[in-house]
């Protein structure tokens, strides 16, 4: 079955593609949760005009994320965590702590799956990652596990 995809689906396909899944996952979970629609011939007419307007959307969020990204630039983001005494910390830092620092500290809300990690954080100090806003602007996000 081909359908096309209304957001980002893990392990399927991005927003707007033409992917051919099998009946049942379309039939019985991605049509009915309002994830895809099925490709037929008016719904690939549609796609193009979605796409347009989609397109229009982020141009003109396009300002406003340079204007963040100009904020965050040089910024160093603190986030505590509970370690021990060799400065592992227990558990991991995620990309929703950090969203959510982002939040408190520069009043910034940015959509936590726009956060990439390069790696897992488990140790005190500074680490680093890719805050991706727009497919034009990508901005490396210092921040700094500290001990609570």
């Amino acid at each position: 079955m081909e359908i096309i995809l209304l957001q980002d689906i893990e392990n399927v396909g991005d927003k707007h593609e033409i992917v051919k899944v099998k009946d049942g996952f379309g039939r019985n979970f991605l049509i009915p949760q309002k994830f895809a629609i099925i490709a037929n011939k008016t719904n690939r007419n549609k796609l193009g005009q979605l796409q347009r307007i989609e397109q229009a959307k982020e141009d003109a969020l396009l300002e406003v994320y340079r204007v963040i990204a100009q904020k965050l630039e040089n910024e160093t983001v603190k986030i505590g965590a509970k370690a021990g005494t060799t400065d592992k910390i227990f558990g991991s830092v995620t990309n929703v702590q950090l969203a959510n620092a982002l939040k408190e500290q520069f009043d910034v809300d940015v959509d936590r799956k726009k956060i990439i990690l390069d790696e897992e954080v488990k140790t005190l100090g500074a680490h680093s990652a890719q805050l991706k806003l727009h497919p034009q602007v990508h901005v490396k996000l210092n921040f700094e596990v500290i001990k609570e």
